[in-house]
């Protein structure tokens, strides 16, 4: 009988995959030994493997690149990565050595962007996408980057009033964008997306405010639909109501060269996922190809801002199991050295599934657990409901240390979860660590971060 943690897996999932193997009963995570990671550094421990980002930009352009070659198409893709998934510099800088634009969502990103001109990481050249609600420190911030020369600078209306707060310089013509706001799911809480103008607001508020701006000139229709890009009938009924939009507007707007249709594409959050990214490429491409010639309009360039799909799969954070306890006759808890709350947040707001595997003891025989946190709250913890399956995990056995590992957490939880300040129970964050690679291809670990102390968070406290 087959009842050993690998034979689970092997039986469940294709496996061994493309970034998980095991040798000697020892997860190997890109072709790296995590327990050799975990002696060196210990555990609650984040880490960051900077390849997979640039791995990931590449796919995306070839996919995009190939689909556009297939249907002859005229445009142009440029990948823009949406910075608000992690700010972190090594992140954007390996993002940028990809030739890559960037998109931005509040006045401090700006800030960012500055630094890295400084830098000499950017030029002014580069696409700086500017989307959300804005607030007047966010305006200025964009106004002093267009004055300063950064011409690709364009300022995505979210809101009509927004387009009279800029200060752009005389005789300065700056580009700009235009947000849809999307229908939402049927099953959506809402209709109408709270971000972007309607649908019916778009060529009125074009023809009263646009078209004679004495510093504005129209470049960019922006559209995203929340819930990603997806093989459904709603995501293709709102792209080619979008089209069609920027077809209308295309013919009264000559300057309008330009759709973006936003983030969305998925990441790996199971090992049984399943998505045909070079279909959905080829087929959003197609479609806005024949909506264009059906309008007898050129086809525009085409922009995405790629978040999760760009750093996700880059992230994953280890656990000790510190112990166990039977609380029933059928319920089991695996306790972690740290917290789900503050490492994962998503795990709990929203049900996030990530890959959860063992680290070693792929030799052991598997029991099915829960995992609890570290904190009194009783939301802390990660079951079958937000794993979407019963989990499994090698028995605990006295005196020999379980080691987990979840995988493609690098978007998102940093920042929602709070990056050095005080966490939930005073739980501290844990130790942060890159993965880089030398000029010979091989994988090195770097500290980026120490676990946090309790002086820093007296310090934020006020002791």
């Amino acid at each position: 009988m087959r009842t050993k943690y690998i034979d689970l897996i092997e039986q469940t999932f294709e496996f061994p995959q493309e970034e998980f193997k095991v040798i000697e009963n020892e997860l190997l995570w890109n072709d790296i030994n995590l327990m050799d990671i975990i002696e060196q550094y210990g555990t609650p421990l984040r880490i960051t493997f900077l390849p997979s980002i640039s791995r990931q930009i590449q796919k995306a352009k070839r996919m995009f690149n190939v689909a556009m070659a297939k249907v002859d198409y005229q445009g142009e893709y440029f990948y823009a990565y949406c910075t608000k998934s992690s700010h972190f510099s090594h992140v954007l800088e390996e993002a940028l050595k990809n030739n890559v634009h960037l998109e931005t969502s509040s006045a401090f990103d700006i800030q960012i962007i500055e630094q890295l001109f400084e830098e000499e990481k950017i030029t002014k050249d580069t696409y700086i996408i500017c989307n959300g609600f804005k607030r007047q420190q966010y305006i200025d911030n964009i106004s002093r980057l267009i004055n300063a020369g950064f011409t690709n600078t364009i300022p995505v209306i979210d809101n009509k009033e927004e387009l009279l707060e800029f200060k752009i310089r005389r005789n300065v013509k700056a580009k700009l964008g235009i947000r849809i706001a999307a229908e939402e799911e049927p099953m959506f809480e809402f209709y109408t997306s709270r971000l972007g103008v309607r649908y019916n607001d778009i060529l009125p508020f074009y023809n009263l405010y646009v078209r004679n701006h004495p510093n504005f000139e129209l470049k960019m229709l922006h559209f995203f639909i929340n819930t990603g890009i997806k093989d459904s009938a709603y995501y293709w009924s709102e792209l080619n109501k979008c089209v069609n939009i920027y077809a209308e507007l295309k013919r009264i707007a000559p300057t309008l060269d330009t759709l973006n249709i936003g983030g969305g594409f998925p990441i790996k959050n199971s090992l049984a996922f399943e998505y045909e990214y070079e279909y959905m490429a080829e087929e959003i491409i197609a479609q806005i190809k024949n909506i264009c010639n059906q309008n007898k309009v050129p086809e525009p360039n085409i922009f995405t801002e790629f978040g999760s799909y760009t750093v996700g799969e880059s992230g994953a954070v280890l656990y000790s199991i510190l112990g166990q306890k039977q609380q029933n006759d059928r319920e089991i808890w695996n306790m972690i050295d740290s917290s789900f709350m503050t490492n994962l947040p998503d795990t709990w707001a929203l049900n996030q599934r990530f890959i959860l595997l063992a680290v070693n003891h792929w030799d052991y025989e598997y029991q099915r657990i829960f995992l609890g946190g570290l904190t009194c709250d009783s939301h802390d913890y990660y079951n079958a409901e937000a794993h979407a399956n019963a989990i499994f995990l090698p028995k605990i056995e006295p005196n020999d240390p379980q080691y987990i590992g979840f995988f493609h957490t690098g978007a998102y939880q940093e920042s929602l979860g709070g990056y050095g300040g005080i966490q939930h129970c005073l739980i501290p964050a844990p130790k942060h660590i890159l993965i880089l690679e030398d000029e010979n291809g091989e994988y090195y670990p770097k500290l980026f971060a120490k676990e946090q102390s309790y002086k820093s968070m007296l310090k934020i406290l006020g002791y």
